[in-house]
């Protein structure tokens, strides 16, 4: 199998290198920018799988595709939100939701090995998405929680939350009022529930909301430390390959 990265931040090509290699899949070739790769593309055989993260140093990956025939399958590796994702499985597109997930990453290489994509309809099923993700349609977001204590319910509208996280396979709601309350389901299912504008997840445990980050400071490995109003349990750090993308959000 053929395979080629295309991902502008090094590290997060690195690291899916390293993670690829542990499933016996040699890279052939690892690209940053949508320039390098058109040239690459223009000059080279084809490979048989990409996995192509959409916004590259100098553009929207899709570029790629206005210049160039692309005659691979394609996995694309994101932290756009997962509604707007749901596009992908739509089209027969796989994705991995950065930071990528080991598990999240052997059953997307199985999937392509079993059920290779017909490459005559790439191009259409990206152009589909492109619209999708540059315009998304409105949907409506999770307002408010309904949260029982004790034979009580109490409603916590969303404005109200300062993030999401997870602790001991538990997920959790901590609010303006320094409190916090189990909730049903995983972190991954409430994301789908949230505004993008409003939300972000900076790693695997933590969705914070813009409002709540009280202060943003560096911390070692590239990395940002949030400081929430009311949040202290524990440290709450940006990882390495989301701090471009938490940057965009802020701003």
């Amino acid at each position: 199998m053929n395979v080629i990265i295309i991902e502008d931040e090094k590290p997060a090509a690195r690291r899916l290198n390293r993670m690829l290699a542990e499933l016996n899949i040699e890279v052939q070739q690892m690209l940053h920018s949508v320039e390098e790769s058109i040239d690459w593309f223009q000059n080279n055989e084809h490979p048989d799988l990409i996995f192509l993260d959409i916004q590259l140093s100098d553009g929207l990956s899709f570029e790629i595709f206005e210049e160039v025939t692309i005659k691979s399958a394609i996995i694309f590796t994101t932290a756009y939100d997962e509604y707007a994702l749901k596009a992908f499985k739509l089209n027969s597109i796989d994705y991995l939701l950065k930071p990528i997930d080991e598990d999240e990453l052997k059953v997307a290489v199985n999937k392509f090995k079993e059920h290779q994509p017909l490459q005559n309809n790439i191009q259409v099923n990206i152009n589909d998405i492109r619209k999708l993700l540059i315009n998304p349609v409105d949907r409506k977001y999770k307002k408010r929680f309904t949260i029982k204590i004790g034979q009580h319910l109490k409603i916590i509208n969303i404005e109200d939350i300062e993030c999401f996280y997870s602790e001991n396979k538990a997920t959790y709601i901590h609010t303006n009022s320094n409190r916090s309350y189990l909730i049903d389901n995983s972190l991954e299912y409430w994301q789908e529930q949230l505004d993008p504008e409003q939300f972000f997840r900076v790693n695997r445990t933590f969705v914070v909301q813009i409002n709540a980050i009280k202060d943003i400071v560096s911390y070692t490995n590239s990395r940002l430390q949030l400081k929430l109003e009311s949040f202290n349990h524990s440290e709450i750090i940006v990882s390495r390959e989301r701090v471009k993308d938490f940057k965009h959000f802020i701003e």
